[in-house]
């Protein structure tokens, strides 16, 4: 687990996507510790070493069989039950299979908000009702669903929902779908979202 200590009264956990604790992911959490925020990352893998994203279907595999949602929603349970007399607020920010992880802490009282990038497995959960402010953001193409036809099944109290140009993954320097522009978008959006809930 990747914990980052600013002495912050503010924690954010974040959900690695199916591939682990892998460049993108480390760098995301360093950079948002640098606006002097706690952050704390498990590793829901449990392997020496994340998978390569050429090893996607190996990836997938192996969090669906040594993991899944259930799992992975009880280690981020267990994370809050331990934290949560620590921390004023705690946001919880996932990236694809994390982002449905995060979708599916937005029941949780002591959440203060949830932010989920492309997490594509949110469909299945779509009627939840997030007791918290939840931010997604969705890019114009998927190849598993219509983005267009889930934005309007998402649309409720507590629910901001955001499509950028790019592909899944835009955010991500180290995958071939970067998108720069859509990326600080996103984060843009994002700083703001922790601001002011």
């Amino acid at each position: 687990m990747l914990h980052i200590q600013r002495n912050s009264d503010t924690a954010i956990i974040v959900i690695h996507e199916i591939y682990g604790m892998n460049q993108h992911i480390l760098g995301f959490c360093e950079s948002i510790s640098s606006q002097d925020f706690d952050v704390i990352c498990p590793d829901l893998l449990e392997r020496e070493t994340p998978f390569d994203y050429s090893q996607e279907e190996a990836a997938y595999r192996h969090f669906m069989e040594n993991v899944g949602f259930t799992g992975a929603l009880h280690k981020i349970k267990d994370i809050l039950l331990d934290i949560k007399e620590e921390y004023q607020k705690i946001f919880i920010l996932g990236f694809s299979a994390g982002a449905t992880v995060a979708w599916l802490c937005s029941e949780e009282e002591c959440v203060d908000g949830i932010v989920g990038y492309y997490g594509s497995r949110i469909r299945n959960y779509a009627e939840l009702a997030p007791q918290c402010p939840a931010l997604l953001f969705f890019p114009l193409e998927e190849p598993s669903f219509n983005v267009n036809e889930l934005i309007p099944a998402l649309e409720r109290k507590n629910v901001e929902v955001h499509k950028f140009s790019g592909k899944h993954g835009f955010s991500d320097p180290y995958n071939s779908n970067y998108h720069v522009e859509s990326a600080q978008k996103a984060v843009s959006k994002m700083m703001k979202f922790f601001m002011m809930n």
